[in-house]
């Protein structure tokens, strides 16, 4: 069975703990590239990732960009929404539709 995890700085993904997902709370970028590359390697279909975290780790996730698992998705941390996770997934969707179907530009 696949299971879901969470990956960002402690204050922005402790919560989650509380819904059943696994979180990995880190501290800097190599300790993150680390974690994601076991996740990805894993037992996990979905990674929700801060979207800060998400900026700094962008090389890293493009591997696993046109792999069917895992989901990386980017989700907002304490700082707020950056728009960077709406953009990914925007880009996510126009890949796989063929045109923007989120903001039909």
């Amino acid at each position: 069975m696949y299971k879901a995890a969470v990956l960002g700085d402690r204050d922005s993904i402790y919560g989650f703990a509380a819904l059943g997902l696994e979180t990995y709370p880190v501290l800097n970028r190599d300790e993150a590239a680390k974690i994601l590359k076991t996740l990805a390697d894993g037992q996990y279909a979905v990674i929700y990732i801060t979207e800060s975290l998400q900026a700094e780790l962008e090389l890293e996730i493009d591997r696993y960009v046109n792999q069917y698992l895992p989901a990386i998705i980017p989700i907002p941390g304490v700082s707020g929404n950056t728009g960077n996770g709406m953009r990914y997934v925007k880009k996510s969707v126009e890949r796989a539709v063929g045109s923007d179907i989120i903001f039909n530009n």
